[in-house]
């Protein structure tokens, strides 16, 4: 057995990336994922590039690494739901799946007929989860949304980037699609839900998943801190709202992030760098008190460790239990031995390039592990296996279609 989830079906209508990463997440735990492209084009990701996949003979493929990177393990089928007969195709596949997964603009799918209340009516049991960026309700509802945006209207930006008065201040998106890939985490987590729901009732249900909706709900300690003290929380840098020293300090040849989480570990530290007089200062003592002293604190951290470079304190504080670790670039990361040991980055077979690496899914079963056989496929790869082993269409039939353009 691969995986947890090999007894689920997923129908992913979803393009670009949270509901693509969704339905990825569903693929590496064993779902069997159908992929559902527009003819000719496919995904808006495969063309977000450069860079492209190459090929054998180190020429671009027609896939960006931007694809490749939320669509492993899927079955890519082409099917043009602005004609009936694709309409038709959508329905005969929805009345076989667990899950159906989309991210149309609100009520983008109901002309077709392909909205939750009309596959409801082929598959009772359905679960249907809608990504948008402002939720199927509301004054925003038929606006589109990205990740860029809801990063600065959901708070995020606002708490990103270098403090007010300091060179190079002001906000900062983070440099990974963060709303979209969280939205699409809540959807896995959501769409699991409702199938342990249906497994005891019998009852699908849909689920409405919004960018903006998501980029608040994990504003996590930030959000409480403004809701719990009515003070709007300000761009602190890499710094901690809520811990001190927690943040990049500078060594002798660079930077290095301390993360010093209690009181004990800030005494060891303390202890490595020589501030015994700051050690044995009570305003410093807790870490509440460490908090409204930062000002006064972190320059002396930050004296001390400038004469050091960033090697020896990496060593000298873990040795100690203090946490710490170097900021790496992405070639020092997939070097790194731990990464390696973990085996983050997967070969698959690929149809085009040969070969694809990808990184792994992090979540590691005992019962069930992982296997990643399936790259992320061309577009429209799996259209003729899917229509005749799923809905016993035959050659004949599959060759009308592809004929007619709706496949």
């Amino acid at each position: 057995m691969a995986g947890p989830l090999t007894h689920l079906k997923v129908l992913d209508l979803s393009r670009i990336l949270a509901g693509p990463w969704a339905g990825q997440v569903f693929a590496d735990f064993g779902a069997e994922v159908i992929k559902v492209e527009r003819p000719g084009k496919g995904d808006d990701t495969r063309h977000w590039g450069p860079p492209y996949l190459k090929d054998a003979q180190g020429e671009d493929t027609r896939d960006a690494a931007y694809y490749l990177c939320a669509n492993r393990g899927k079955k890519s089928i082409t099917v043009d739901i602005t004609r009936p007969e694709g309409q038709q195709l959508i329905r005969e596949l929805a009345a076989k799946c667990d899950v159906v997964l989309e991210n149309y603009k609100v009520g983008g799918l109901k002309k077709y007929g392909l909205d939750y209340p009309s596959l409801k009516q082929v598959n009772p049991k359905l679960i249907y989860c809608s990504i948008t960026g402002f939720g199927q309700s509301g004054p925003y509802a038929n606006r589109a949304g990205y990740d860029a945006m809801i990063q600065g209207m959901g708070g995020l930006m606002s708490l990103t980037g270098v403090p007010e008065g300091e060179p190079g201040a002001g906000p900062q998106k983070v440099g990974v699609a963060v709303a979209d890939l969280m939205t699409g985490m809540y959807a896995v987590s959501a769409m699991l839900a409702a199938v342990i729901h249906r497994d005891r009732t019998g009852e699908g249900q849909h689920i409405d998943l919004a960018l903006l909706d998501t980029q608040v709900a994990w504003l996590a300690n930030q959000a409480q801190n403004y809701l719990t003290s009515g003070n709007v929380p300000q761009r602190q840098g890499t710094a901690h709202p809520n811990i001190v020293p927690y943040q990049a300090v500078p060594a002798a040849d660079g930077y290095f992030m301390l993360a010093v989480g209690n009181d004990a570990q800030f005494q060891k530290f303390c202890a490595i760098a020589g501030l015994t007089e700051v050690a044995s200062n009570p305003a410093y003592a807790t870490n509440t008190g460490r908090v409204q002293a930062r000002q006064q604190l972190v320059p002396l951290v930050e004296q001390a460790t400038r004469q050091r470079p960033a090697a020896w304190w990496l060593e000298q504080l873990s040795e100690a239990h203090v946490p710490c670790g170097p900021i790496n670039d992405l070639a020092q990361v997939f070097a790194d031995p731990q990464v390696q040991a973990r085996g983050m980055v997967v070969e698959q077979a690929h149809p085009s390039a040969g070969l694809v690496r990808t990184v792994r899914n992090p979540a590691c079963f005992s019962g069930t592990p992982l296997e990643y056989t399936q790259a992320p496929p061309v577009l429209g790869q799996h259209t003729e296996s899917v229509l005749t082993d799923w809905l016993g269409k035959s050659a004949e039939e599959v060759g009308a279609l592809k004929l007619d353009g709706i496949v």
